[in-house]
């Protein structure tokens, strides 16, 4: 579906499918918290809610990246969706007392700070990215869906276990992504004193909103967009996903892979 000059239209799958990701949150956070979060049934379809929104996350990456489907509401609608979807799940399990509010405040600071950092030297370049990033993500996903179910026993410790090494790849991407935007605002700076472009890196990209995007999954913000920090090859900033629309699992303007 293209619009004028062969541009996508605003209302597409992809899109569709980041829409009804928004719409579960409300869905999802009634059914965790139901009954005080007693209710063994609620609990399970609370998890299932939750895997679902998470795919969709995923698929509306895929689609959009391979039927060139990337539109700049898809760059807005996808990092606001993903954070909406992770923050209500773990502000819930710390309302219920199952998280510890420590955790839940540190990683939506870093998720929510990260992205402001992002868009903070996006006039130097967009940030490489690494394989940090995906692995925070899929172990934030992980981790989240353990505690939503009712577990206990030994399952209930490979949960906190998985939660442990979720917080850890957060924080540790967290502080890599910052050493990243302070060298790329430092070189970008310094280009800009000697009149040169930016260094750009082909070989791993991440749009300005997402950090789990792969190196096929271009950060433009349309048209063409800033470079990378890296190597020194010149860089298309066309769109391309963390997901290209893509751990940090993840930490959008993204392009879609159309995933973060």
């Amino acid at each position: 579906m293209t619009g004028v000059a062969g541009t996508p239209r605003a209302w597409n799958l992809p899109n569709a499918l980041t829409v009804l990701r928004v719409l579960l949150v409300p869905v999802f956070a009634w059914l965790l918290l139901r009954e005080g979060g007693e209710d063994t049934v609620s609990r399970v379809a609370a998890f299932v809610t939750f895997g679902v929104a998470a795919l969709t996350d995923k698929a509306d990456g895929e689609i959009a990246r391979r039927r060139g489907l990337v539109t700049d509401f898809g760059k807005v609608a996808d990092p606001i969706a993903d954070k909406a979807l992770i923050g209500t799940a773990l502000v819930g399990l710390s309302v219920l007392d199952m998280l510890p509010w420590w955790v839940t405040g540190l990683v939506l600071f870093r998720e929510l700070g990260i992205t402001a950092l992002r868009f903070a030297v996006i006039k130097y370049g967009v940030i490489a990215a690494g394989p940090g990033g995906k692995a925070k993500t899929l172990f934030q996903v992980i981790a989240i869906g353990l505690y939503l179910l009712p577990l206990t026993g030994f399952a209930q410790r490979v949960a906190v276990v998985v939660m442990t090494a979720a917080v850890l790849l957060t924080v540790m991407t967290g502080l890599d992504y910052v050493a990243k935007a302070i060298r790329l605002r430092a070189e970008g700076r310094r280009a800009a004193r000697i009149g040169e472009a930016p260094p750009a890196d082909d070989a791993g990209r991440e749009d300005a909103g997402r950090e789990d995007a792969g190196p096929d999954e271009v950060a433009g913000l349309g048209g063409s967009g800033p470079v990378t920090a890296g190597s020194g090859n010149a860089a298309s900033a066309s769109a391309g996903s963390d997901d290209v629309r893509s751990g940090e699992g993840t930490d959008d303007p993204r392009p879609r892979e159309g995933s973060e």
